[in-house]
């Protein structure tokens, strides 16, 4: 899903950004907005840097280096919770697999319509080497399940994103970059850890200008090529070839106007294609910056948002027709954790959460307004548009109640979506539950980003990311009731069967303005835990029931995870 810790962590070991620090002759990423520039070459990508040559003999010191890793997992920050035990965290279908080549699958109910021609691609967590010591689950790195499908038949692989760390961990045989969600667990860890970074990077084992991150939160197309992404890094660009391989192209950073990192959820505008993103860090001011990436894939606005004082957790934001608005949740960084023998994030219970809203084009951050949403802390945005003229903006998100618990025990989280409504002349929030259920992991009609939309799709958090079947919302039952349940269709998977988050994919990819806004499927990854078979999963979007008019039998389990997409053929092609 994320890394918060990531800015932390770094810049304790680095105290500078690493485009300065390794790059002297970067470009600056805060350039003013200017006109379209040049579309750069499809086929240039970020160029890792070689290894330095090191300045000891690495041998007996990668040893020694493994030796005391192995000394610090046992004796001085070993797992003492069951949220960093991989025993615990890595059992049943969270259990890593290994990579499967393209392999034909068997259609075993109904028929794959036609409009599934392309490829659904869902990413998740799927650590390389089993680990010895803590390991949250956040941490592993990103593998990708694909089924692409051509004329009714389904072509199953999974691969890992051949990420920097991904690569010098497999040429090692072990592993090697810290993981920023498992070894920072207090102040010694923190600074043993960081002792041994530093000398790995002295012998030359790694070059933390290339990045770290695993890659292995979601997944996006825009500029014409489709990216793998996780908001402590770089997105990394990837393709599918014609038999239905993986391929990782390499690490995009927009010809080095990207710092860092980017989120895991950019927004694309269905209508201009335009994409909204933002990156944030936890130590360094400001702690949020608004970026904008043209049609053609190119980064142009950079927008710093002073105004975000305090280092919150940003992990998702919406977009409507004029605005961008973000969430400054109860989830912050908290030094005094690491000193009392927590961990660097924590939440701040006293903190009254808020949502930030700024002009999609603005200049700078003059125009940004906060408005409190007390108790409301959105993880991920669903949609978000614009009424009466403009005045009042509409936002739907689940809400995560227990907030305390999301990164360490999400089977205590509860998730309840809602709308929110903002009235921009007046500055009064209301808001409006629209289930009581646990819902999280939800998508809608992506025609619809960022305008009204009626219908969503959200899976049954048991708990989260395990979902043990999928709902179906309807927006407009607000207006008819202002306390309904908008649940207007459920598919339970029944006994022992968990999905992950579900998709909408339109049945007319041409005529998405046209056609009705639920005329199309429901596709997501399911896996019975009693059989331990994983399956390829569509729905009808349309029916009572979300009747299941296909299921494809994969050839392997596919282990719960994180987002995923649907790309069509003919982009597909593009790639």
């Amino acid at each position: 899903m994320n890394a918060f810790t990531f800015s932390f962590t770094y810049t304790l070991l680095f105290p500078y950004p690493k485009t300065l620090l390794f790059s002297p002759n970067r470009k600056s990423s805060y350039a003013s907005p200017q006109a379209i520039p040049k579309k750069s070459s499809s086929a240039q990508h970020n160029k890792l840097k070689p290894l330095k040559k090191p300045l000891f003999e690495p041998s007996f010191l990668e040893v020694f280096l493994n030796a005391c890793d192995d000394f610090i997992d046992t004796y001085i920050d070993p797992p003492r919770h069951p949220f960093i035990d991989p025993e615990c965290v890595l059992s049943d279908n969270f259990a890593p697999v290994d990579e499967l080549p393209p392999t034909e699958c068997e259609v075993e109910k109904g028929t794959l319509p036609p409009c599934l021609n392309g490829a659904y691609i869902r990413n998740g967590p799927n650590p390389q080497y089993f680990p010895h010591g803590p390991f949250h689950f956040f941490d592993g790195d990103g593998m990708l399940h694909s089924t692409k499908i051509s004329q009714g038949k389904a072509i199953f692989c999974s691969r890992y994103v051949k990420t920097y760390k991904y690569l010098v961990e497999k040429k090692a045989g072990y592993s090697v970059i810290p993981n920023v969600f498992s070894d920072f667990n207090n102040l010694i860890a923190l600074v043993i850890r960081g002792a041994m970074s530093i000398t790995r990077i002295i012998i030359g084992q790694f070059d933390p200008s290339n990045g770290f991150g695993p890659a292995n939160t979601s997944l996006a197309l825009f500029g014409g090529k489709l990216f793998a992404l996780y908001e402590s890094d770089v997105p990394y660009a990837i393709k599918l070839t014609p038999n239905g391989d993986i391929i990782t192209i390499g690490s995009h950073n927009f010809d080095e106007n990207l710092s860092i990192n980017m989120t895991a959820h950019p927004k694309i505008d269905p209508n201009t294609n335009e994409v909204f993103a933002f990156r944030y860090d936890p130590i360094l001011f400001p702690y949020l910056t608004y970026v904008r990436i043209h049609p053609n894939g190119v980064k142009s606005h950079d927008l710093p948002i002073f105004s975000m004082t305090r280092p919150s957790f940003v992990h998702d934001f919406a977009i409507t027709k004029n605005y961008a608005i973000f969430p400054d949740i109860q989830i912050e960084m908290n030094l005094l954790g690491l000193i009392t023998g927590g961990a660097p994030v924590g939440t701040n219970s006293r903190k009254v959460p808020r949502l930030g809203v700024i002009p999609r084009y603005a200049i700078d951050e003059s125009e940004m307004r906060w408005f409190e949403v007390p108790g409301f802390n959105m993880m991920h945005a669903i949609n978000a548009w614009e009424e009466d003229n403009g005045d009042t903006i509409v936002v739907i998100a689940p809400n995560i109640l227990s907030i305390e618990h999301f990164l360490k025990r999400l089977d205590l989280v509860h998730a309840t979506i809602e709308q929110v409504k903002i009235d921009l002349k007046t500055g009064k929030v209301s808001r409006n539950l629209m289930s009581k259920r646990n819902l999280e992991l939800a998508c809608i009609n992506r025609t619809y980003i960022g305008k009204k939309n009626k219908y969503i799709y959200a899976a049954i958090a048991d708990p989260l990311p395990k979902a043990k079947g999928v709902v179906k919302l309807d927006v407009s039952m607000l207006e008819i009731d202002q306390q309904p349940d908008c649940i207007v269709a459920t598919r339970i998977f029944g006994p022992n069967c968990f999905c992950s988050e579900p998709f909408f994919v339109p049945k007319d990819h041409d005529n998405v303005f046209a056609a009705d806004e639920d005329d199309g499927y429901v596709v997501c990854y399911m896996h019975n835990e009693s059989t331990r078979e994983s399956s390829f999963m569509v729905m009808d979007a349309k029916t009572h029931d979300l009747e299941i008019v296909a299921v494809v039998k994969l050839p392997h389990r596919v282990p719960y995870g994180f987002h995923g997409i649907f790309v069509k053929e003919s982009d597909l092609n593009m790639l």
